[in-house]
Parts: structure tokens; C-alpha cells; sequence
């Protein structure tokens, strides 16, 4: 693999990466690597509910 291209691929998972941190405010990016190089993106976004929001009302 020439130089060239192992720069572009680099560039280019790093930009996925940037692009899921960015969309996201609560979560994680996972980076799988096989025979090291990056061949998967993985992202997992959560939904964070305020306190109130999760209060379970008081039974009769």
C-alpha cells in the first residue's frame, strides 16, 4: 500500500469518527481494528432523561 493511500484512509475514518462525535452530546465511539487497520465505525448514542422527567409517580 502506498503512502498516499494509507494517508487517505486514515483521513477518511477520522473524519467519521469526527462526524458521529459531533452529532452526538451524550454516547460512544467505538473503533474496530482487524490486522491494524480501522475497518469499522461503531456508534451508540444515549438519550439522558432529567430527574424529574424520571420520577415515578406515588402510588394510591
Amino acid at each position: 500500500m502506498s503512502q498516499h493511500t494509507a494517508e487517505t484512509e486514515s483521513e477518511a475514518w477520522l473524519e467519521i469518527v469526527r462526524q458521529k462525535v459531533g452529532a452526538m452530546r451524550f454516547g460512544s465511539v467505538q473503533i474496530i481494528v482487524h490486522e491494524g487497520r480501522v475497518t469499522q465505525v461503531e456508534s451508540t448514542e444515549k438519550t439522558r432523561l432529567s430527574s424529574e422527567t424520571t420520577q415515578v409517580p406515588a402510588k394510591k
